[in-house]
């Protein structure tokens, strides 16, 4: 099988991480993989910040973890040591389809180099509140942006389970 369709057909979402931290040459793969994302009128509306800082990264947690209602101590990232934040600049019309194929490029990239990853929500509600907006001053990016998701990575502590059965009527060819 081609290795691109075996990556697209073998990905699943990673909720129990190793803490090891991947290796730089990975998560600069993985990245540049998200900068070429398709994007409406080629507009490259997204934003991509790279946290490896375990204390950013802790705070992160905190803040989805209270946005997500959960109770103190869980790690709605499931112990990845990198997060990804896809943001999108809120003027372009296309902003959150153009985020969501660079966190579909991100996740595949890295199951194509043996990194596991997540889709993560509530980045919309993150950037949106005081802690995020603060995050985005200290980084000097001035553009309304709007989040659209966390793409958390590292390496599977535990072998992914199977895919689910596809459902029926999925496609209907004319």
């Amino acid at each position: 099988m081609n290795e691109t369709l075996k990556v697209l057909e073998t990905r699943r979402s990673c909720r129990n991480f190793k803490p090891d931290m991947i290796k730089d040459e990975e998560l600069k793969a993985i990245i540049k993989a998200g900068t070429y994302a398709a994007t409406g009128m080629g507009k490259q509306s997204p934003i991509i910040i790279a946290v490896t800082d375990k204390k950013l990264r802790d705070e992160i947690v905190e803040e989805n973890r209270k946005i997500g209602g959960w109770g103190e101590g869980f790690d709605p990232f499931y112990g990845a040591p990198v997060i990804l934040i896809v943001l999108a600049k809120k003027e372009v019309s296309t902003h959150v389809y153009d985020g969501s194929l660079v966190l579909g490029n991100l996740m595949n990239a890295a199951e194509s180099l043996g990194v596991a990853s997540i889709w993560i929500h509530r980045a919309k509600e993150e950037f949106e509140s005081d802690f995020g907006k603060a995050l985005l001053k200290k980084l000097g990016i001035t553009d309304e942006v709007v989040g659209i998701g966390h793409c958390a990575l590292g390496y599977a502590a535990e072998p992914p389970k199977a895919p689910a059965p596809r459902k029926e009527n999925y496609v209907y060819y004319i």
